[in-house]
């Protein structure tokens, strides 16, 4: 795009104060998505306006089809865009930013990925492919290789079309041309990326070359870390709001609350960005501010999800709003979430809970209740059940969680207290939503599911609360339900 292109679209004023062309890339990023745009690459842009010169400029990878559609907005306005953040009191900010300076879809062309990921000024390769890009079976928890485009990027000389084929080709290249391996950072919402990220590339490399999957673990680094900022989808309307307020023409915008925070382990083996300078905690050990996320923004948000729905919200704030479900979010965290975590070095647990109830009640980012409780069997296991079991093991009380739980159960029934259908979006709904209706004749069906539950089903200290709740959800209603629970709280 020519500058007089930019100044049509309303671009000119608003570039960055930073030289982005005819400068290679330290960062190769896959998964250009909202949450990178306003997070990542957020802080790259920081740190680009510290020093124009760093050589951290960002190169953006598709690996998906349908990633033309982002390479072809950001191609058409020279890969700038807007973020907008939407504070509580109303606010609004918008700044454009400037970070990624090229976008590459490797089904379009496999080769100059690879030859990007290969090349010796690319330091770091980062990613954000949802859970589900990291090809972990649900039956067997592990590595899946009999998925067929991971059998297709293993026969030999195929041309490599998943994201493991690609980052381990170039990994390839990059030994067997004596170039130094890059760090291999994870920025998916995810417990222990950077270990699950290092599980399945060398997985990959070992069913393909075992000695280039040893020379990936002795040389590759593989950083942990945790990412937090609510970005939902771009809202249809977002653009002209932009380009009303601006001026600036964005084909595809994004949207943040304003918080943000990145906890990055401080593993990196070809140097790395001065990160602390904008903002993130570089850290030897990420683990206890994943588990303060993961059992407290995480599992808040199914706290309040089950009961917001139920109660007739579908907005996350308004939800949030209620006196009762704010009561609720803060007895889990405060008094069985809380509990659960181990030291959390540089953090005020109070402040934080007041941030995240303040978080949720932020209407201006529209977040909603179906989010939060979609796939809630990927989630309860994960986020809360952890929190139920340590609980137990320190003979404390489970009656909060166990009454999410139950709230999760009668949502999962599909049919909410007016008698109008609930669209129970989960992959296992099929078996759950039977096991779910089961409950009024048998309290143990749901929560007997092994596999997403373990052993709780026999803990009269989880089965007791669990099943006063959900009994009384039925026969009372979730707003009397849960005046009862918190009564004395």
């Amino acid at each position: 795009m020519t500058g007089s292109d930019l100044a049509v679209a309303g671009w000119a004023a608003a570039q960055p104060p930073y030289p982005r062309h005819g400068r290679t890339s330290g960062i190769v990023h896959i998964g250009v998505g909202g949450f990178h745009r306003a997070h990542q690459a957020m802080y790259v842009d920081r740190l680009l306006r510290r020093d124009p010169d760093a050589p951290w400029t960002i190169c953006g990878v598709g690996v998906l089809d349908g990633d033309r559609r982002m390479r072809d907005a950001l191609a058409s306005q020279d890969h700038l865009y807007t973020l907008t953040l939407k504070h509580p009191d109303g606010a609004v900010e918008t700044e454009v930013l400037g970070a990624i300076v090229d976008f590459l879809v490797a089904p379009d062309d496999p080769e100059a990925v690879i030859e990007a990921l290969a090349a010796p000024t690319s330091r770091i390769v980062s990613l954000t492919v949802t859970e589900g890009g990291y090809n972990i079976s649900s039956t067997t928890g592990e590595f899946d290789l009999e998925n067929p485009a991971v059998a297709a990027d293993l026969a030999p000389n195929a041309v490599p079309r998943t994201v493991f084929g690609l980052v381990v080709e170039a990994l390839r290249r990059r030994r067997e041309r004596g170039t130094a391996s890059f760090t291999l950072m994870s920025c998916d919402n995810i417990p222990g990326n950077g270990h699950m990220a290092r599980r399945v590339f060398t997985t990959f490399a070992r069913a393909l070359d075992r000695d280039l999957a040893d020379w990936i673990e002795l040389h590759t680094a593989f950083p942990n870390s945790m990412v937090d900022r609510i970005t939902p989808a771009t809202p249809p309307d977002l653009a002209a709001e932009v380009r009303e307020r601006t001026g600036v023409d964005d084909a595809w915008p994004v949207v943040a609350e304003p918080f943000t925070q990145w906890v990055l382990e401080d593993d990196f083996v070809d140097g790395r960005p001065p990160f602390e300078d904008v903002g993130v905690q570089m850290v030897a050990d990420v683990e206890p501010y994943e588990l303060m996320k993961l059992r407290l923004l995480n599992a808040g948000h199914q706290t309040l999800c089950y009961a917001g729905h139920l109660l007739g919200y579908r907005a996350v704030a308004d939800a949030t709003r209620d006196p009762l479900v704010a009561a609720l979010l803060r007895a889990y965290m405060q008094t069985e979430g809380r509990p659960s975590l181990p030291p959390v070095p540089g953090v005020d647990l109070d402040d934080y809970i007041d941030t995240l109830v303040e978080r949720f009640s932020n209407d201006a980012i529209g977040d909603t209740i179906a989010r939060l409780c979609a796939e809630s069997s990927d989630r309860i296991p994960q986020w809360m059940v952890p929190v139920v079991r340590e609980r137990l093991a320190a003979g404390g009380s489970v009656d909060v969680s166990a009454a999410v739980i139950a709230l999760w159960t009668r949502y999962a029934e599909g049919v909410d207290e007016q008698g109008d259908p609930i669209d129970v979006v989960d992959r296992r709904r099929d078996q759950l939503m039977p096991l779910a209706s089961a409950t009024r004749e048998d309290p143990r069906a749901f929560v007997g599911v092994r596999e997403l539950f373990g052993d709780i089903v026999d803990e009269p200290r989880f089965m007791e609360p669990y099943t006063r709740v959900l009994t009384a959800l039925r026969e009372n209603g979730t707003r009397a339900t849960l005046e009862e629970l918190l009564r004395d709280r």
